[in-house]
């Protein structure tokens, strides 16, 4: 499998998430999807595509078979360190605001 680096200008504004190839998520609603099964909330998964400009965007591989892309913050929560991670950036963002 074949796994894409974001564009070096993709960044995500307010509210979105900064994951990067590899990171670890959770689907926090079921994800309906035509040619390959349900994705029910709760499912983890292993983002193998990053890009966007304005809207980043997520393809992400889950556990049980599932791909899925165009998803973002309304669809994924980051979990392990990828959540640990996130955390840390925020707390050094909103101190060096």
């Amino acid at each position: 499998m074949q796994f894409w680096k974001p564009h070096s200008l993709a960044k995500p504004h307010d509210g979105q998430l900064d994951l990067k190839l590899g990171d670890k998520v959770r689907a926090t609603s079921d994800l309906p999807s035509a040619e390959r099964p349900l994705v029910p909330a709760g499912t983890t998964g292993k983002v193998i595509l990053a890009n966007g400009f304005n809207w980043m965007r997520y393809r992400v591989l889950f556990d049980n078979g599932g791909e899925l892309g165009d998803l973002d913050h309304r669809h994924l929560a980051p979990i392990g360190r990828t959540a640990k991670r996130l955390e840390k950036n925020a707390k050094k963002a909103a101190r060096s605001a």
